[in-house]
Formats: structure tokens, C-alpha cells, sequence
């Protein structure tokens, strides 16, 4: 769900990923793609791609979190090298 937001409305799904500093830039870069966007219409893109490869960067490094605390609490999985 956060995805589909992230495509469609960039700032506030990035503000609902917890990402604060990503939406007042994903702003700027609307303001500045919407100037440009007019020549190169393909700028238009450029928000939406932004807050999509930010909200799917911030949950790999949640997941990897949650992994590196499992490890960290239940010690590393049988046969792993030492």
C-alpha cells in the first residue's frame, strides 16, 4: 500500500515511510520537474520513481535490521561457518 502511495502522491507516502528529509526533497524535485517537465516529459517521472526507490531502500534496511537483531539475540543459524 505504501508503494502505491509512493507512486502516486511521492511527499506524503515518503512521510508516512518515516523518511522526512526524502519528502521536502521529493518536493523540490516536483517543483523543479514540473518546470522542466514541460520540454522533457519524461522528468515527470522522476518524483515518483525517487519516492519509490526510497520507501523500497528504507524496508530492505528494516529487514535487514530485524535480521542482524534475530542473529545478534538467537546467535547464528546451525552450520554456519565460524
Amino acid at each position: 500500500m505504501i508503494y502505491v502511495l509512493a507512486a502516486l502522491v511521492p511527499p506524503l507516502g515518503l512521510l508516512l515511510n518515516g523518511q522526512p528529509f526524502a519528502a521536502i526533497f521529493n518536493v523540490v524535485l516536483i517543483v523543479f520537474c514540473l518546470l522542466f517537465g514541460l520540454v522533457f516529459h519524461v522528468l515527470l517521472l522522476v518524483p515518483s520513481a525517487h519516492a519509490l526507490i526510497s520507501v523500497h531502500m528504507k524496508r530492505e534496511q528494516r529487514m535487514h535490521r530485524e535480521v542482524v537483531d534475530a542473529i545478534r539475540r538467537h546467535g547464528p543459524p546451525p552450520g554456519y561457518p565460524r
